[in-house]
């Protein structure tokens, strides 16, 4: 089961004033939804909220609902910040099992940067794709995929399939698409990004 607990209480007063209430009284509010049952709203204490927050694993991670003596698997899917005091002021989460396949979208990095000859000479990465959306089983998500760039010269295009996804992980997309490129000019960073937006078309 997931590494976090979210205690969290039924919210009565639902909409903008519901909200605005539940933050004066220390609390987030939030939504719980998905699966074959109504949307309720919840609220989770702020500080407790923040904790599991800036763990890292809290978005888009299997995570404990817990309500009384109930618990259930849930994901967060979405949570807003406050655009001045960065502030957690609402949050989503969804309903799943924990051996049920879902879609969600899992962050990319790269490393060994001065291992690429591409960039050695000047070249620049450029990433078309910060996260790409996989298939996995709700208790498997992977925390990132992680590409090593070694090797790679100008004019290389790193697609998904150059990725090596763990076990039972696939992506939710059928196709090959790119990812990032080494580009040599701006001129290439524009026809990868042209060749990305021609794929999200397609």
């Amino acid at each position: 089961m997931a590494d976090i607990i979210l205690n969290v209480e039924l919210r009565e007063r639902i909409g903008t004033g519901g909200a605005r209430a539940a933050r004066r009284e220390g609390l987030v509010p939030g939504v719980l939804y998905g699966g074959d049952k109504d949307p309720v709203a919840i609220t989770v204490k702020s500080n407790e909220f923040r904790k599991a927050l800036y763990t890292g694993k809290l978005l888009g991670h299997l995570v404990t609902l817990k309500h009384g003596n109930e618990t259930q698997p849930v994901i967060a899917k979405v949570v807003d910040m406050h655009p001045v005091t960065d502030e957690p002021i609402h949050f989503d989460l969804f309903r799943v099992d924990a051996h049920q396949t879902i879609k969600i979208a899992v962050p990319v990095h790269f490393k060994n940067h001065e291992a690429s000859p591409g960039l050695k000479k000047g070249g620049t990465l450029n990433v078309v794709r910060h996260d790409v959306e996989l298939q996995c089983h709700a208790d498997a998500i992977p925390e990132e995929l992680v590409f090593d760039l070694t090797g790679l010269d100008i004019g290389d295009t790193i697609r998904i399939s150059a990725f090596t996804l763990p076990k039972g992980v696939e992506a939710a997309m059928d196709r090959d698409f790119v990812v990032a490129t080494v580009a040599g000019s701006s001129a290439s960073a524009s026809e990868a990004a042209e060749e990305a937006a021609g794929e999200a078309e397609a």
